[in-house]
């Protein structure tokens, strides 16, 4: 089981963000709320809005929260590489900076790593499903079609693998090597952590959608991306590809599975 640590925290929310000036504020402040949270790390992937100055403010009002800025519009995944390698936390937990998950159900979401039962949790927007906005069916068709295809690729049975909420111990998310691009996050982590031979688990959460009038941003562009992407870091890229250092659970699973043989 997890606990806090005197110098390292156990919990870093990264936290993505391009013209969210609209629900920043209102999401940092939910996030301040989450138990055990030591760090939130923001990246302002050089939004046009208010987002950089609103980012910059809250962290001189917390001392929890770090700012970093992108120069130029890298996409969610060059953001989230940048924010994970800023974390220091025991686990490590991402949260879209919009208002479409709830930061009151993190706790949920990362208890079967502090239990000691997962080394990553997922946060489902199917399994057993919770309050959901009714949106866009043609997007259920496709993230379906995706986490399909995905599953048959790596042989584990997700239910949600486009989820935002996607937790980590810390030593393996920081040890991944991320290469996608855009929305290409989603499709490359759970290759990757398939190939460690981890605990996976996926729990149940809400889900309160965005209109594309509201600030959606996914398309198809990035649909048909995943499609290439579930080749790509499934069959063309090797688990000593994927990681810089392999972390220990997965190195000390992996010998095992080499002794039965």
């Amino acid at each position: 089981m997890y606990a806090p640590a005197d110098c390292q925290p156990l919990l870093s929310i990264v936290v993505p963000a391009y013209n969210e000036e609209a629900t920043l504020p209102e999401i940092v402040a939910r996030l301040l709320a989450v138990p055990n949270a030591g760090e939130i790390i923001i990246v302002d992937d050089c939004s046009t809005d208010g987002t950089p100055a609103i980012a910059d403010r809250l962290a001189v009002e917390h001392p929890t929260i770090k700012v970093a800025h992108h120069p130029r519009n890298m996409g969610k995944t060059k953001a989230l590489k940048t924010g994970f390698s800023l974390t220091t936390g025991q686990i490590v937990i991402v949260q879209d900076a919009d208002l479409e998950y709830d930061p009151a159900e993190i706790g949920d979401v990362i208890a079967p790593i502090v239990e000691g039962y997962a080394d990553v949790v997922y946060g489902s927007r199917f399994l057993v499903r919770k309050a959901s906005r009714v949106l866009y069916f043609y997007h259920y068709l496709g993230n379906k079609a995706l986490t399909f295809l995905s599953n048959l690729c790596t042989n584990i049975n997700m239910t949600d693998v486009e989820t935002c909420y996607k937790a980590f111990r810390g030593e393996i998310i920081r040890n991944m090597t991320i290469i996608s691009s855009g929305f290409g996050f989603e499709i490359e982590v759970t290759a990757k952590v398939a190939k460690l031979g981890v605990a996976i688990y996926e729990v149940p959460i809400s889900y309160h959608g965005r209109t594309y009038e509201e600030g959606k941003k996914i398309g198809m562009k990035d649909g048909i991306m995943a499609l290439w992407y579930i080749l790509r870091f499934n069959f063309v890229c090797s688990l000593e590809d994927s990681f810089r250092t392999l972390p220990e659970a997965g190195s000390a699973q992996r010998a095992a599975r080499q002794k039965k043989r």
